[in-house]
Order: C-alpha cells, then sequence, then structure tokens
C-alpha cells in the first residue's frame, strides 16, 4: 500500500503482515546473541508475548482492537513495570524491532515513521 493509505495497518498490509512482523521479531529474539537479555526478560515461553504484541500492534496501528476487546486499556508503562527497562533494554527491543521491520519488507516510508514512534515509546518506558 502506498503511503496514501488511511491507516498504517493497510499500509503495512493488514493483520497478516502485522504478525509476520511480529513473529519475526520474536524468531529474532531467540536467534540473535544481540538480544540475549531482551530474550531472557521474556521467560521461557514467547507465545503469550508474540500474541499480545500482535494484538496491541493491530489496533495500534489503526486496525482492529483485539488487544482492547481482550484486557482493556494497554496501560503499557504500568503492564511493564516489573521488568527492568533500561538504555540497554530499550536499546535492544528497538534494535531488534528495527531487524524485524526490514527482513518483513515494510516499506521504508514507514520504516521511519514507526522506528520514530517506537523509540519515543521505548524511551518513556524506561524505569531504571
Amino acid at each position: 500500500m502506498a503511503e496514501a493509505s488511511a491507516t498504517a495497518f493497510e499500509w503495512i498490509g493488514g493483520e497478516a503482515r502485522v504478525r509476520e512482523l511480529v513473529d519475526r521479531f520474536y524468531d529474532l529474539m531467540d536467534l540473535e546473541p544481540a538480544y540475549a537479555r531482551l530474550r531472557a526478560a521474556h521467560g521461557n515461553s514467547l507465545d503469550s508475548a508474540r500474541d499480545k504484541l500482535f494484538w496491541f500492534l493491530c489496533g495500534w496501528l489503526g486496525g482492529p482492537d483485539h488487544y482492547i476487546s481482550r484486557f482493556g486499556h494497554p496501560r503499557l508503562r504500568a503492564r511493564h513495570l516489573p521488568f527492568r527497562i533500561g538504555i540497554v533494554e530499550r536499546d535492544e527491543w528497538l534494535a531488534c524491532m528495527a531487524q524485524a521491520i526490514q527482513e518483513t519488507g515494510v516499506d521504508p516510508a514507514l520504516h521511519a515513521r514507526l522506528a520514530e514512534s517506537f523509540a519515543g515509546t521505548a524511551d518513556w518506558m524506561r524505569n531504571v
């Protein structure tokens, strides 16, 4: 979809493409030593995290509000307070997501917009 799409959700290609992005993000966490700290913060299984990020991103990008319909308001910072999120964790998350975005072929203009939004949110999530 072109930049003129009504929503980022449409621009990225809908649910199938959001799922592809989320799956690549978590696959990279398992595969790349550079994301070991990020992976360790997620416990033994990534299944729940995969679903929650997929549901959240669908709505955040302007698509269906799957996350809100299941859990209510995302309250991102509050839900992440139990986890240590410092500069290193923030930067690992952003690098892993940037790699996933690139490897799944997200339009470069959308990639730039997402990177900016993710960076602001990830910095706001820091709690140490």
